[in-house]
């Protein structure tokens, strides 16, 4: 996993107090302060494709479960190559994405790049939560103002005119609508990343009639099994062991 999601926080507590599974969690450590998971956690990059490879090889890895955040690409890809070459079973586990609803006004685009420009038409005043990684893509937009949520300050270069604010989720209906109307947003941007901890802002938005621009995960790796919820993958994990017992 990236920096632990919601998913693979309630895998691990799931399968720790399961007899026959011993679970170790990988963070990257791009968050200053995670949520750690329970059991055993390492910290930090592999070194690519064949970093895990040998890591997976001296580690006795059993199986792999790819609970990183659905935009993590970089890491399902080598998490792929890895099991493809080590033989070592491998599932997704991806939350479900958002589903649009009645009332709502979404432009959805490929990447950040694309949703710069789709922004750029459609507001003055931007409510940018696509966390703190990409935020340049939007250096660019001198003509707009932008409210940046992340949990941890922005990396690269950023729009000339913003105001940072620093949270980590969940957040609530009201809380979201009243930042929509005390900073007078007529913009969300975020990526499709699913989940309810920070769907909240969707329906804000919806109420509010503001456009909203939704980016687009990248495609998972080809081969693999894909599940939704930590109970999938706990039942994915049962069967592996359940044929090799």
């Amino acid at each position: 996993m990236r920096d632990s999601t919601r998913e693979a926080r309630e895998l691990a507590h799931l399968a720790s107090g399961e007899r026959g599974f011993e679970i170790v969690s990988s963070l990257a450590g791009r968050v200053r302060a995670p949520l750690l998971p329970e059991g055993a956690v390492r910290v930090g990059g592999f070194g690519g494709a064949e970093g895990l490879r040998a890591w997976l090889a001296a580690n006795d890895t059993a199986a792999i479960v790819d609970a990183t955040h659905p935009f993590a690409a970089a890491i399902s890809v080598n998490a792929a190559s890895a099991a493809r070459v080590s033989g070592v079973p491998l599932v997704h586990l991806r939350r479900p994405r958002w589903v649009e609803r009645t009332g709502d006004q979404w432009v959805r685009v490929p990447d950040l790049r694309a949703a710069a420009r789709e922004t750029a038409a459609l507001g003055e005043r931007v409510f940018l939560t696509i966390g703190r990684q990409g935020v340049d893509a939007f250096a660019g937009s001198g003509l707009q103002w932008f409210l940046i949520r992340a949990i941890d300050p922005p990396e690269g270069a950023l729009p000339p005119r913003h105001e940072l604010l620093l949270a980590r989720g969940p957040f609530a209906f009201e809380d979201e609508t009243r930042l929509l109307t005390e900073h007078r947003i007529d913009v969300l941007v975020t990526k499709d990343s699913g989940g309810e901890q920070t769907e909240a802002k969707l329906a804000a938005a919806r109420a509010a009639g503001i456009p909203v621009v939704v980016v687009d995960r990248p495609p998972l790796p080809e081969g693999a099994p894909v599940v939704e919820t930590s109970e999938q993958a706990l039942k994915w994990l049962r069967d592996r062991r359940t044929r090799h017992s």
